[in-house]
């Protein structure tokens, strides 16, 4: 009996923060002096390689079991440069498909910026640039941080809008910091409204048209439920097919034994649908493969990360990939 063929194709989207992507020289622009050999983190050519060799394997298997290919685009976060991701998409492990890249350098201190891989075979890019985020502290300083890249092109036939996101961490306290996230989502949806001039916004609500496809992923340092997502940006027409993934002993990180969901994507309205050779949303999930996993002691089942500190461990990433299978009939 003949198995009958699917009468779709499927692509996967993925986030992946990877955790301080860092070539091991000296780059006297950023401070990154701790990620080489002789700074407090003892960051070696060999660690780097070992490095690019675990991020590629696990990029590789995202999403593979449900689609058989690479992801068709994976937003990364924590690349120091154009050339740790020219090194990454050199491995032998993704060097099978045909990723190129698209990155900017942004003015967050530590030299650490957001990109996007795409597979040229599937994803035809028109348009890219960096959106500065403009944020001040209390004596009306600027306050660096990254800047949100924003990509236009065409999946898979589809025309699309892509935003990759690294807001500004917790590291000065969740509510001291909460401010600096909603400012952040406040300007992103001004860059959506300029995008989409027959959009419509009524009580807070912003309506794109309908064939505006958007995919919002990131690395927002906050939670599904938190203000800058539940009200920043999802009553702007945008369903965040994450969030329901986040669970009391499931996250994409994990602080203090404590799951957090800070790596989302979240897509308009517009990729629900039913519309003949259009690109539409099938399912999400959290690749958090035993692989990707500490496997003993009392971290057990934690992100197996590669600094605890300035204690080398030697894993992947302190978070977990997310991804989102998109199918077109």
């Amino acid at each position: 009996m003949s198995i009958p063929s699917q009468s779709f194709e499927q692509y996967t989207v993925a986030f992946y923060n990877v955790e301080n992507l860092f070539d091991a020289i000296n780059d006297p622009q950023v401070v990154d002096e701790d990620f080489t050999d002789f700074g407090r983190k003892n960051w070696t050519e060999n660690r780097y390689q070992k490095k690019l060799t675990k991020i590629s394997d696990a990029i590789s298997k995202i999403g593979f079991e449900l689609t058989g290919k690479l992801p068709a685009l994976v937003g990364l976060a924590e690349v120091e440069n154009k050339k740790v991701l020219h090194d990454l998409i050199t491995q032998p492990k993704l060097a099978q498909s045909t990723y190129d890249f698209i990155h900017y350098n942004s003015p967050d201190e530590r030299g650490i910026d957001v990109a996007l891989l795409y597979d040229t075979r599937v994803f035809i890019p028109s348009h890219s640039e960096p959106l500065v985020i403009h944020l001040e502290n209390e004596e009306g300083v600027r306050d660096a941080t990254r800047d949100i890249l924003y990509v236009e092109g065409v999946l898979a036939g589809t025309p699309v809008h892509i935003y990759v996101n690294h807001w500004p961490s917790r590291r000065d306290g969740t509510e001291t910091t909460d401010a600096k996230r909603v400012e952040v989502a406040s300007q992103l949806v001004q860059h959506l409204e300029k995008k989409d001039p027959n959009s419509k916004r009524t009580d807070q609500h912003l309506e794109l048209k309908e064939a505006h496809h958007v995919i919002i992923m990131g690395d927002f340092n906050d939670d599904p439920e938190n203000k800058s997502i539940k009200e920043g940006i999802l009553p702007m027409g945008f369903d965040n097919i994450t969030a329901p993934l986040k669970k009391f002993h499931r996250g994409s990180l994990n602080h203090q034994f404590k799951w957090n969901l800070f790596d989302q994507i979240m897509i308009s309205e517009s990729l629900h649908n039913d519309v003949p050779n259009s690109l539409y949303f099938h399912k999400a999930d959290i690749f958090d493969d035993i692989m990707l996993r500490q496997w003993k002691g009392k971290y057990r089942g934690q992100p197996a990360r590669t600094f605890a500190g300035n204690n080398y461990k030697g894993g992947y990433s302190d978070h977990f990939p997310v991804f989102a299978l998109f199918r077109r009939n």
